[in-house]
């Protein structure tokens, strides 16, 4: 039996940091990865290949608006799989990248599904054949999540699309239902409307997109309906039933049931942390009410030599964010095999991004995060219709948004929906990380005219927010 300082289990971003960062510190250092393809949810079914069929939808959609800017394009077409071609070329490039990064030798590498025996030994099902086991000093859990599904009737029954296999579909359906109204719902649905198809989505709570404010999620809706998508919050999902024309989704709205006929059916009800066969119980790794591995700050698990990172913790869903933990819990790792676990993670600049047509970027803390924490804030929009720049480029949907603290200024959070979203969404992020104030943004000259500019409007509205207190 082989015994390892640090044992990786999970090879996607959080995992793949966390494997790179203890092997660099000296740790022997072993990373397991199960799954058909190598690479994690981002590289494999997530955010690179959905990003690349976007692209191809935004560029068809400004080709539909070319009239607008004087231009004659002719009759304009898509090849859906010309679309599908690339993203696979793209993302088979992504993932050999992955590949080499994970064999190069600096750890090992195995390929097998892991599970616990006890708190400190696997046993690994190789995916050539056989068994082992191996004895670890301290370990990571980063296996990710998978699809979260209801219990609804009839759905399986007709038949659906969910995220994995849209991304590997050449068919685009003349209509589509997207149930659902998080990142994944609301990114198809821009992506299917701007390949022409129509579009209804259904959303169960009263509010699309849970990351952002109310105005933040209002405006993407008004937006969207402006594009001519439907959007219904505030459902409850009744059943599926399959109709000599397609498909309907029975729901209920305001007291009264009502359907939403279409092609195809588009399931995006969310992801769960992918935890099935991995004997946390054996191991005693205690889980969350929401069935993800419950972490303290220093992503240690009940277990203190057992830490965990990524999707699997249920805290954000974020690329970011799951290679900052990874890579915190390998430096806490060495520091508990010597007696001192010191790096905390801190959320302060923790982002959410989404892609749709106008994009969704957020910073930091929101104003209802701030009124839960009993923290007393200002806020200051400026809206797209209202700036130069996004009037000349014809993308005026939207606004920015800028949060500080009352009591002395500093910016505290920041949102923009609206063209570049999520390009302008990092000057706050930079701003936020130096601690700097509304007054000290306003002060930093921008270039004009440009997208950018627009966070000065903001600025010098709250410039004088916490200057007496100075």
């Amino acid at each position: 039996m082989e015994i390892f300082d640090f044992v990786v289990i999970g090879g996607g971003s959080a995992g793949y940091a966390a494997a790179a960062g203890a092997a660099k510190s000296g740790l022997k250092t072993v990373c397991i990865e199960g799954g058909e393809e190598v690479g994690g949810l981002c590289i494999l079914r997530g955010c690179m290949p959905s990003k690349t069929l976007i692209e191809s939808a935004n560029h068809f959609l400004a080709l539909r608006r070319a009239k607008e800017f004087g231009l004659s394009v002719g009759h304009i077409a898509f090849d859906s799989w010309a679309i599908l071609e690339r993203k696979r070329q793209l993302i088979g490039e992504f993932a050999k990248d992955r590949v080499q990064q994970l064999t190069d030798g600096r750890f090992e590498f195995i390929r097998g599904w892991a599970e616990f025996i006890d708190s400190h030994h696997l046993k690994v099902k190789l995916r050539s054949g056989g068994q082992e086991e191996i004895e670890g000093k301290t370990f990571l859990i980063s296996t990710g999540s998978v699809l979260n599904f209801i219990d609804l009737p009839g759905l399986d029954e007709a038949g659906f699309l969910d995220s994995d296999a849209a991304l590997n579909s050449d068919r685009i359906p003349r209509s589509v239902v997207i149930l659902g109204g998080g990142a994944i719902a609301l990114e198809f649905a821009h992506f299917y409307n701007a390949l022409g198809v129509e579009v209804t989505v259904l959303q169960r709570s009263n509010q699309v997109i849970k990351e952002a404010d109310p105005d933040v999620a209002e405006a993407l809706v008004t937006a969207f309906r402006k594009r001519g998508i439907r959007v219904i919050c505030g459902t409850k999902l009744k059943r599926v039933e399959r109709t000599a024309r397609g498909k309907s989704v029975w729901y209920e709205w305001n007291g009264d049931e009502k359907f939403a006929a279409a092609d195809e059916i588009f399931y995006a009800l969310g992801r769960k942390p992918a935890i099935s066969g991995l004997g946390l119980e054996k191991a005693g790794v205690k889980i969350d009410k929401q069935n993800a591995v419950a972490v303290n700050d220093r992503l240690q698990t009940s277990q203190p030599h057992i830490f965990a990172a990524g999707d699997v913790t249920g805290l954000y869903e974020i690329v970011h964010i799951a290679i900052q933990q990874g890579e915190i819990a390998a430096r806490n790792a060495k520091g508990f095999m010597e007696g001192k676990v010191s790096a905390a993670i801190d959320y302060r600049l923790k982002m959410f991004i989404m892609f749709p047509e106008p994009q969704i970027a957020v910073v930091g803390i929101n104003e209802r995060e701030a009124a839960e924490r009993g923290l007393e804030v200002r806020a200051a929009r400026h809206r797209f219709n209202d700036h130069g720049k996004s009037m000349i480029r014809g993308e005026i949907e939207g606004f920015v948004k800028l949060i500080v603290d009352a009591n002395n200024g500093e910016i505290v959070g920041g949102a923009v929906i609206g063209p570049e979203a999520s390009e302008l969404i990092h000057e706050i992020a930079v701003a936020m990380h130096f601690h700097s104030t509304a007054a000290m943004l306003a002060s930093i000259p921008h270039y004009h005219p440009t997208l950018s500019e627009i966070w000065t409007y903001p600025a010098e509205e709250l410039a004088q927010v916490g200057a007496r207190s100075r």
